[in-house]
């Protein structure tokens, strides 16, 4: 399934270090030493992992599970009194696969070994006799972001390649990954995993953890160093290197996912008392030109893969944009509080595509968007791929245009006899430009629509509550089984004044 079951913030566990595997290691310990792991996996056969996992852990649903309970007196590093913690995740449910943790110290690596006293079972029915040799789901990292007095969840890794980031102020909302293989792809998606981690040991004084990652998967491998710094934008460098065991059809590079699933521009079709359900409300794209794209995101009826061509992006996101609470009105997943998340290449990615999929799905439980990059050339089998990104974790000090941007896109009717079958768009942009511009500054709109579509009104309009200008189009779709393309941005004469407003409209 393309879009996998999204990650929980678990309530779970956590595990003693044992095990000196190699005094005066540790210090020569780095990228090179994963490379090398991960350059010979390659060579040699894929083995799919063995679950081994007992029955009754396999049945837990995700409240059964969230009942498995790490003890925090039981945190790595708690003792040694140091910024960072690390608290582990236990195995059930639809977390089957096990991972190996080491902790990379002066004196060497030691094993992270699994340990039942360290959890809580709450109310299930364990025999612990059955859990001997264990291992672990996946691991959580707390640093203090919001208050001194307390360490916060900050990054997370569970599940496949999945991980989480949150700056302060934040909720966990959309995911990041490791490696995404061909997604949308007619042969079906592969889903690499992260099979084994190494943490650094942080000093006293430290504002950053360095973890080390070896991924694996039947045509992939790849030896990954995130470097997180936590804050008010929680900011983790990643760079990686990747080898293939055989050809893929797209290998997708930092990949964003996230759930939409109503909003302004797309009505819930059933009653619901919130306004709008998502974690992302659109893909931000940087140019290397500093021309920016702003698409909406859609809940489609059908698989909807569109995709822009471009050389050395600048960046691109998955951005929830919408901070206001009267967007949502929900009291229990406040996805005002979700973050933006934004990947700045670190280098010349060279020619390729940002690739946005867009999935049907019933409700919000899943996540159904997924955006990444899909270099021109890729790896042969053998060969090593280099990369690097920063991913920012984003609320309250956003990536945005220096120019206008869009804050909200609606759709609907906008007469109450709507006889030619049209639809309406409302297109607010505010910022830059805008901000320096009298209310009645010659400002107009140049409209690309696709032919498809008839083209009824379209006009510009000073929005006096919010100090920028209202883009209004209608039009009617001719043929109903084909969807519609629409570009626009704002302009005063030769001058552009704001981001490129780039619209699907899928087919009812």
């Amino acid at each position: 399934m393309i879009g996998a079951v999204r990650a929980v913030v678990l309530s779970l566990l956590i595990l003693s270090a044992t095990g000196l595997l190699g005094a005066g290691h540790a210090q020569a310990f780095g990228l090179d030493d994963v490379s090398a792991q991960a350059s010979k996996l390659a060579a040699s056969a894929y083995r799919k992992p063995s679950v081994s996992l007992p029955a009754a852990l396999k049945a837990l649903d995700y409240d059964q599970l969230r009942d498995i309970r790490f003890r925090p007196d039981r945190a790595l590093w708690r003792n040694l009194k140091l910024p960072f913690e690390i608290m582990f995740f236990h195995r059930g449910g639809v977390y089957e696969d096990a991972v190996v943790v080491h902790e990379v110290t002066p004196q060497g690596l030691r094993d992270v070994a699994f340990d039942p006293d360290a959890f809580d079972y709450g109310r299930n029915k364990i025999d612990r006799n059955e859990l001997k040799g264990l291992g672990l789901a996946g691991f959580r990292v707390h640093f203090s972001v919001n208050t001194p007095q307390y360490k916060d969840e900050v990054l997370v890794f569970l599940g496949a390649s999945y991980f989480r980031g949150l700056g302060a102020g934040q909720r966990f909302g959309l995911s990041a990954r490791g490696l995404a293989i061909d997604t949308a792809e007619n042969s079906g998606e592969e889903f690499p995993r992260f099979v084994e981690f190494w943490i650094d040991r942080p000093l006293a004084t430290a504002k950053e953890l360095t973890i080390y990652a070896l991924l694996d998967s039947p045509r992939a491998t790849g030896a990954y160093r995130f470097v997180l710094r936590p804050g008010t934008t929680t900011a983790l460098e990643v760079d990686g290197k990747l080898f293939l065991r055989k050809n893929v059809a797209k290998l997708g590079l930092a990949p964003l996912t996230s759930m939409f699933f109503f909003g302004a521009n797309q009505r819930s079709g059933r009653d619901d008392y919130r306004p709008e359900v998502h974690d992302s409300d659109g893909l931000s794209i940087r140019e290397a030109n500093n021309n920016w794209i702003w698409r909406p995101l859609v809940n489609p009826k059908r698989l909807l893969v569109t995709s822009f061509a471009l050389s050395d992006p600048g960046g691109f996101g998955l951005m929830q944009r919408g901070r206001s609470f009267d967007r949502y009105q929900d009291l229990e997943t406040r996805y005002d509080l979700r973050p933006s998340a934004w990947v700045e290449p670190k280098g010349a990615w060279g020619p390729g595509r940002v690739e946005l999929v867009q999935i049907p799905v019933p409700d919000e439980t899943n996540d159904n968007i997924v955006a990444y990059w899909v270099p021109d050339g890729q790896p042969k089998p053998g060969e090593a791929f280099a990369y690097g990104y920063r991913v920012l974790w984003q609320k309250d000090r956003e990536v945005r245009p220096p120019v206008a941007w869009v804050r909200e896109t609606r759709r609907g009717r906008g007469y109450a006899r709507n006889e030619d079958a049209s639809l309406e768009f409302h297109v607010d942009f505010e910022g830059g430009a805008l901000n320096r511009l009298p209310p009645n500054a010659a400002v107009d709109a140049t409209l690309w629509i696709d032919g498809n579509a008839e083209l009824l009104e379209k006009r510009t309009q000073f929005n006096e509550v919010t100090g920028g200008r209202r883009f209004t189009v209608r039009f009617r779709r001719l043929d109903k089984s084909k969807p519609v393309e629409l570009r626009a941005y704002l302009a005063r004469g030769k001058e552009t004044l704001s981001e490129t407003w780039s619209y699907i409209l899928p087919l009812d």
